[in-house]
């Protein structure tokens, strides 16, 4: 069984580490020069893969040397794009292959591999880019992050948002005092897809309705490797239920449904703003947990307890709830805020503010009528992945590297551990593990697949 780390937050974690970085051996790594060309592989060229793909080789010192995909369609298509590139279908054959050759990896598999196709480059001291979430469960994210603390690369998650004018705007705002102090937050996704009735799948617009696990075995078409799709997964016949994507994230087996999906980006904004790590307690609610589906609808309550940051002293205790699908914030039903789809709202001792991904408001708007907002002071970057291309250079640091983006993933698994276990969890993040609360193990973490191993 994997090791557990120790520590009792983000800061002493990663202090920690820090040491451990200096005593340990590990390959260096590579920081280009401006003028110098990078050579990076690609794990996952379809979907988002693809977008990653095309935005990233776009930029003119960047030679395409990898591609690797399970599904022929995807690698075929990218291969007539960048014909020198090597092919693979295998990421541990890439690594095997040109691993000691490259000086990124970008990584946009499906949740449950993510873990698995980014340990390698980071054992071999390469700078990675990783979709979200950072990993399947909280014992491979915190494994992660541990490593990319030890290598010492440049690493970025793709929350995209997070790049965006907007949201630094809200963090100057929150962080400055505009609302005073903060004690309660709350995030609301208008997304409902999981376990859910076919009407409800229908009127939510599901990509796919399944109440339980097929007991068919359908032959997977000849373009698509399953094996090596299931990865470190539990092995389970193909079917159309999980594949093609999303389909696979609502299966407990592979992803871990909407609240590790945008979660990712939604809880993004308050982690951030209020500078939180490690949930002190988390309880969750919503339709009986099933074994194998994760839910269309639920809600998570996060209590977090004062936090004293170095540089900007005390902050109170604050709770954050998650809303997810059909599942609102009571002042959004009845009517105290307006009723944007999905959003944040911060609730202070001076009034609220309500962002989405693109906007945000001071409430109530009469009361800051007159208000002028602190002169912005955090540099928006042209971009989150020219932002993680420029510290693959060595000319900037990354505004969700993996030590920001592990603790983030590691809370929002802790909302679906919580759910999954039906009671109130409360976490010990230096054991890794729910206090009097044995049955969530499975569910922090899992041995693979044989044959298949993070090292």
């Amino acid at each position: 069984m994997p090791q557990k780390t120790t520590g009792s937050s983000r800061r002493d974690f990663l202090s920690r580490l820090a040491t451990v970085t200096a005593v340990t051996a590990l390959p260096s790594p590579s920081y280009a020069s401006p003028n110098d060309r990078m050579k990076v592989a690609f794990i996952g060229t379809g979907g988002r893969g693809g977008g990653n793909l095309q935005t990233i080789a776009g930029t003119k010192t960047i030679d395409v040397v990898g591609l690797c995909d399970v599904d022929t369609r995807f690698l075929t298509n990218a291969g007539k794009k960048f014909p020198e590139a090597k092919q693979f279908q295998d990421f541990r054959k890439l690594y095997d292959a040109i691993g000691n050759d490259i000086d990124a990896v970008v990584v946009s598999t499906p949740e449950h591999t993510h873990a698995y196709a980014t340990m390698p480059a980071l054992q071999l001291g390469k700078h990675v880019y990783c979709e979200k979430p950072l990993a399947y469960n909280i014992d491979e994210t915190r494994r992660i992050t541990e490593a990319a603390e030890k290598a010492g690369v440049a690493t970025q998650m793709g929350t995209q948002i997070h790049a965006s004018k907007n949201y630094h705007r809200v963090v100057e705002l929150i962080q400055s005092g505009a609302i005073g102090d903060v004690s309660e937050a709350h995030v609301w996704v208008s997304r409902a897809w999981g376990l859910q009735s076919q009407d409800e799948a229908n009127r939510h617009k599901d990509r796919a309705f399944v109440s339980q696990r097929p007991k068919e075995a359908i032959t997977p078409p000849d373009y698509l490797n399953w094996d090596l799709w299931l990865g470190p997964a539990p092995y389970r016949p193909f079917h159309r239920v999980y594949f093609p994507g999303p389909k696979w994230y609502r299966w407990w087996d592979f992803g871990n449904g909407t609240m590790s999906d945008l979660g990712s980006h939604w809880n993004d904004l308050p982690f951030w703003a209020l500078q939180l790590d490690a949930p002190r307690t988390v309880e969750a609610i919503g339709p009986p947990p099933h074994p194998e589906i994760a839910p269309a609808s639920m809600t998570a309550v996060y209590e977090y307890d004062a936090r004293n940051i170095p540089d900007v002293g005390q902050l109170p205790p604050v709770t954050l709830t998650w809303h997810q699908g059909t599942h609102k914030p009571e002042i959004w039903k009845q009517g105290g805020i307006p009723k944007w789809g999905s959003g944040v709202l911060f609730v202070g001792s001076k009034g609220m503010l309500l962002s989405d991904y693109s906007k945000h408001l001071l409430l109530p708007e009469n009361d800051f009528k007159d208000f002028t907002p602190p002169t912005p002071y955090l540099p928006v970057p042209a971009g989150h992945h020219q932002e993680w291309l420029s510290a693959c250079r060595g000319d900037t640091t990354t505004s969700s590297p993996f030590s920001y983006a592990g603790p983030l993933t590691e809370a929002n698994h802790l909302g679906n551990v919580a759910y999954r276990v039906g009671k109130k969890i409360q976490w010990n993040t230096q054991t890794m593990e729910c206090v009097d609360c044995p049955e969530a193990e499975p569910f922090i973490r899992r041995e693979p697949r044989p044959g298949w191993s993070l090292g």
